[in-house]
């Protein structure tokens, strides 16, 4: 089993906005502007193939202020177009901080990272003893009527836990600092805890700020 003593300490960065990535959940990405495919050409030549996710603050998507919290991904796919885009895949491995960004001569972004803090990112997934399925799910199908969105029910009713609560806080309609609250949880029960207070705070029409100060 991979450990973090197995991980690099630097990895190349990818700034998105509203784009998040949590630990065993996979992330499809596509990439085109030319600094980002050049880093792809790059992480294929690593033994690791690892991609750091990262969101930036505001308005600074791609070029200024990031959070100190992202989460690294394994490129486990990935496709070419015809113009020369790549459709790639991302399984979520561990969550990193970051300590300093490595300026140098690469087009992209590169950042020392802390793996500490994280241990239960990597092994076995992430139990929830509390969690009250039938209760989330009323909800969640109030959350999704609401905001006209589609999935599938039976699906959810049969996915484990961590599966679950994780998918659901990449996937659903947040705003970007909402889903930095979700990936900086400590625990699968404090996000879950995040995600249902978001959620109820959206039925009831008023704001997530509340959440996340």
């Amino acid at each position: 089993m991979i450990s973090h003593s197995d991980l690099p300490e630097t990895i190349p960065i990818f700034p998105l906005s509203g784009a998040m990535l949590l630990p065993r959940a996979r992330m499809p990405l596509q990439l085109f502007e030319p600094r980002y495919l050049q880093m792809f050409e790059d992480v294929l030549k690593t033994p690791q193939r690892l991609i750091g996710m990262v969101q930036p603050y505001g308005d600074s998507e791609g070029g200024e202020q990031l959070h100190t919290i992202g989460c690294v991904g394994r490129v486990t796919q990935f496709s070419e177009t015809e113009d020369g885009r790549y459709m790639i895949t991302l399984n979520g491995v561990s969550r990193y901080r970051i300590s300093d960004e490595i300026s140098g001569f690469h087009p992209y972004r590169k950042a020392k990272i802390s793996w500490d803090g994280f241990e239960r990112d990597i092994g076995v997934p992430e139990k929830d003893p509390a969690f009250d399925r039938p209760k989330f799910m009323v909800e969640l199908k109030k959350f999704f009527d609401a905001n006209d969105l589609k999935t599938d029910w039976d699906g959810l009713k049969d996915a484990e836990t961590e599966m679950l609560i994780n998918s659901l806080s990449m996937l659903c309609p947040f705003e970007p600092e909402e889903k930095q609250a979700l990936l900086e949880a400590p625990t699968l029960p404090e996000r879950r805890e995040t995600l249902v207070t978001l959620i109820e705070f959206a039925l009831r029409g008023g704001s997530a700020e509340e959440v996340i100060q």
